[in-house]
């Protein structure tokens, strides 16, 4: 059966789409011995390992030997059967290589939609708190989201996983916006999450919210805000300042750079 594992394990690669060089084939040798006379068995049943000298096993391409393991109950062997052993086990192998390329020459082109896609992306040691988020929502909340695994090691360094590829896509995109430093000066698509007298916080970075102040929400006096934004609203800011980890957004200063493009 771990012969078999190994056919059925290529051929599974193979079929799921995994670009391996070759296929593998494995074959189970055996041995009987009486004095100076053998003989040598090719893809033993238990009973013949049971009651035989040798488990002999051979993994291989056509190109030559990937992987042996033997076990004997005899003293030892002779240059001669080791030699017969090999060349007998490279019949059989070459034997089952032919029937495995009948069925399958080569591996399939597109990764298979039932194979785990898995993904990595890098980010900052000190920043692995926001990506799993008080008591870990945050990462619960992507892996319920996009339905994937996400696991994190120490030095930063993300594995995401799951079946269909553009969520785990959507997954890593989502992390590394989380993760991502916002710099002052540069632009942003926001979302305006919620609306207050004074302003509206906007989420610029996933996870990350500034405070676009009414007095930078346009070049013309805004006397309330709900004049010219709604919750859920998706505008276009800029990042003015950064104090004390708080954000400032300024969507009046792109409208002042617009006019003076015109112009």
């Amino acid at each position: 059966s771990s012969m078999a594992t190994v056919c059925a394990g290529s051929l599974a690669f193979m079929d799921g789409g995994v670009p391996v060089k070759c296929p593998i084939a494995g074959i189970a040798m055996g041995l009987i011995t009486e004095g100076d006379n053998y003989a040598i068995l090719s893809d033993i049943s238990g009973n013949e390992d049971h009651l035989g000298d040798m488990d002999f096993k051979v993994a291989g391409s056509s190109n030559g030997i990937t992987a042996i393991q033997m076990d004997i109950k005899i003293q030892g062997l002779s240059l001669q059967i080791m030699e017969d052993a090999l060349k007998q086990a490279k019949v059989g192998r070459m034997e089952i290589l032919g029937t495995m390329n009948s069925v399958l020459p080569e591996p399939k082109k597109e990764l298979s939609i039932y194979a785990p896609k898995l993904l990595t992306t890098q980010i900052n040691p000190e920043k692995i708190g926001m990506v799993i988020g008080p008591g870990g929502k945050m990462i619960q909340g992507i892996q319920k989201e996009f339905g994937v695994v996400i696991n994190i090691e120490e030095s930063g360094l993300v594995f995401i996983s799951g079946q269909l590829t553009e969520n785990v896509k959507k997954a890593k995109d989502k992390i590394i916006g989380i993760t991502a430093e916002a710099e002052i000066g540069k632009t942003y698509e926001a979302k305006v999450i919620k609306i207050m007298d004074f302003g509206a916080f906007c989420e610029f970075l996933p996870g990350q919210q500034g405070l676009l102040h009414i007095s930078q929400i346009d070049v013309n006096r805004v006397n309330k805000v709900e004049d010219v934004l709604k919750e859920g609203q998706m505008i276009t800011i800029k990042l003015i300042k950064v104090e004390n980890g708080k954000y400032s957004l300024s969507r009046k200063a792109l409208m002042t750079n617009e006019a003076k493009t015109e112009e």
